[in-house]
């Protein structure tokens, strides 16, 4: 069952090319940018696959967190689209 993870991270050099990582990130069918570098998804992958998945497209001196959520959060001037959000989170 696809449950909503949030995905956080720093890229810690400058210059880094983010392509891969948001080409991994739209490749799910439920996903939304929410601040330039926090993502959510909708998923059935646990969260240390998706870890596993990032390592493979970022440095290993760069900065990651996966975590799943309930279904309660808030927010405010968010990147995507509120309603989106709501609707699938």
């Amino acid at each position: 069952m696809a449950t909503s993870k949030i995905i956080t991270y720093d890229l810690c050099k400058s210059g880094k090319n983010y392509d891969d990582l948001y080409k991994y990130l739209k490749a799910y069918s439920v996903w939304a940018r929410i601040t330039e570098s926090t993502w959510f998804i909708s998923t059935d992958k646990t969260c240390v696959t998706i870890r596993e998945e990032i390592d493979k497209i970022i440095d290993s001196d760069d900065r990651i967190f996966v975590g799943e959520l309930t279904g309660t959060a808030a927010w405010r001037n968010v990147i995507c689209d509120s309603d989106y959000l709501k609707k699938n989170l």
